[in-house]
């Protein structure tokens, strides 16, 4: 029999957290997710030949999430890049920016100008999330509702980034650390709702977005863990690029990030059979607070990710759905 497997639910103090994602506007602090900084004349030309998006398109203003990946394609690390007139400015996964900087740093040739600095002292994020999030900004004197997918918000003392694709759907604000905790005040002044880490991974699970640490590892390629999306196809080579562009021409991605319906609680890392066969891996688990039931994200085999599949998880049994598993 299996071990039994508790997850977090749904707390008191929680309810009014899930109510701001879903209807209001909810924030999350976000004290390991620190920042970089790209500078001098060979910035574009270095990130442009390592990761998958188009960076070398982008004016400051504008923003893009890219993936760093191995020679055989497997994601290393998945950041956003930020353009200003003068610098890069590049946001890790929660926990990843001094692994980040240290691969960045061995990838400099000798003839490369381009400088990787830390900022995570001197600048700490937060993230507003929830369909009011942009007007909860206002409190800010920011206009976020007219940013457009990508978009970003420069100034002196802070920098606000549209990211309705990446990660659960919202803004990224970064800010000089002294200040941040007077900007979060102003938010929840303004409605906003600070929320916990669980909280926030049971909405990204409920979404399908992938995770660093969960889908987004050297276990998978950027389009077995659905992103695609940050995979330019109009670009010159970047480490990895000729597998990703055979996988996408000849049809070759042979397993796909999808979502699970489950019977029961069961572990991250856990193997998915169907009919004795493996037929792939479950990535983040979850308890969703929409159906009350826990869900999974999984990386599945095909065809056997098709939605409605019935799998099975050591003594449970699962479905596969599409995702979103819940709409946002």
């Amino acid at each position: 029999m299996s071990d039994t497997i508790v997850l977090p639910t749904l707390a008191p103090d929680d309810q009014a957290g899930f109510s701001a994602l879903v209807t209001g506007a909810a924030i999350l602090l976000r004290p390991t997710a620190g920042v970089l900084r790209l500078s001098d004349a060979d910035r574009y030309d270095f990130l442009q030949r390592m990761t998958s998006n188009n960076i070398a398109v982008l004016r400051p203003g504008q923003s893009a999430v890219t993936v760093l990946t191995s020679p055989t394609a497997r994601n290393l690390f998945v950041f956003t890049v930020v353009a200003r007139s003068d610098d890069l400015i590049l946001l890790p996964a929660p926990g990843q920016t001094q692994a980040l900087a240290r691969h960045l740093r061995g990838q400099i040739f000798f003839m490369d100008k381009v400088k990787v600095q830390e900022l995570s002292e001197q600048w700490s994020r937060l993230r507003v999330l929830g369909p009011l999030a942009a007007q909860t900004l206002a409190a800010l004197d920011v206009d976020a509702a007219n940013l457009s997918a990508n978009d970003a918000i420069i100034q002196d003392d802070r920098l606000i980034v549209a990211q309705p694709h990446y990660e659960v759907p919202g803004f990224e604000l970064l800010s000089p650390t002294e200040s941040l905790a007077g900007l979060a005040e102003l938010l929840q002044g303004a409605g906003g709702i600070v929320i916990s880490d669980d909280l926030y991974q049971a909405r990204r699970v409920e979404l399908g977005r992938p995770a660093a640490g969960a889908e987004l590892t050297d276990d998978y390629s950027p389009l077995e863990a659905g992103l695609a999306w940050a995979c330019a196809e109009n670009k010159g080579c970047y480490t990895g690029q000729e597998i990703i562009a055979r996988q996408i021409t000849f049809d070759k991605v042979t397993k796909l990030l999808v979502g699970l319906r489950l019977d029961g609680a069961v572990a991250a890392g856990s193997d998915i059979m169907v009919e004795g066969r493996q037929a792939g891996v479950v990535t983040s688990v979850a308890h969703s607070p929409a159906l009350d039931a826990p869900i999974a994200l999984a990386i599945v085999k095909r065809p056997l990710n098709a939605p409605g599949t019935i799998v099975h998880i050591g003594d449970h049994t699962a479905t596969v759905v599409a995702l979103p598993i819940i709409q946002a």
